[in-house]
């Protein structure tokens, strides 16, 4: 689990309980930061409420900072770190996909376990809606399975892909959320103030 595991600090019998840990600790977080709230979650798309943005632009930030810096004091090693492999098209097709029902449900599959923890009957339906989902996935993927495995491009970065360094695509990154930050809150008091124009 992290660095700990692999550098032989802790024993690998504690992966699942770190895990676990992990896990509550997430989900606190997504609850704190209004997660379960398909409102909230949803308001991203309409321009009234960019706390999902913000949210992870930040976590972003710090993780990408964090690592550079454990990295560089010598903390982690990046080569043990496990790059998921990236299928170009297909991944491209998901997010879309994903993005749809993200509108239409409210949640993504994190949050909807958020939203269920704490009763929300919208999230039940969504979650129910899922497994529906990965149900009919894995009954029709002899149909499309050579298209999930298409442009395959092996464990790559956006530093590998684009050929800037660590450092400077970590600045331009973290340029572009604070820009992101003042230009969301502007949207959002124009988007606020025109909705309650048209209250009644």
């Amino acid at each position: 689990m992290g660095p700990l595991i692999p550098n032989g600090i802790i024993g690998g019998g504690w992966d699942f309980v770190i895990a676990i840990l992990i896990g509550v600790a997430f989900g606190f977080i997504l609850e704190a930061s209004g997660f379960s709230s398909s409102r909230n979650l949803a308001g991203v798309f309409y321009g009234y409420n960019f706390v999902v943005l913000r949210v992870f632009f930040t976590a972003l930030i710090v993780a990408m900072v964090g690592i550079m810096y454990f990295d560089y004091l010598g903390w982690l090693d990046l080569s043990k770190i496990f790059i998921l492999p990236t299928f170009l098209t297909p991944m491209i097709v998901g997010g879309v996909i994903m993005g749809i029902g993200f509108i239409i449900g409210g949640y993504c599959p994190g949050t909807s376990f958020t939203g269920i923890a704490i009763g929300k009957l919208d999230a039940v339906f969504f979650t129910v809606g899922l497994y529906l989902g990965i149900f009919a996935f894995s009954l029709g993927y002899p149909l499309f399975g050579d298209f999930f495995t298409s442009g395959a491009m092996g464990n790559v970065t956006l530093t590998d892909v684009t050929g800037i360094p660590a450092h400077w695509f970590a600045l331009a990154f973290t340029v572009v959320a604070l820009a992101a930050f003042w230009g969301t809150m502007f949207i959002e008091k124009r988007v606020r103030k025109n909705m309650n124009q048209y209250k009644f």
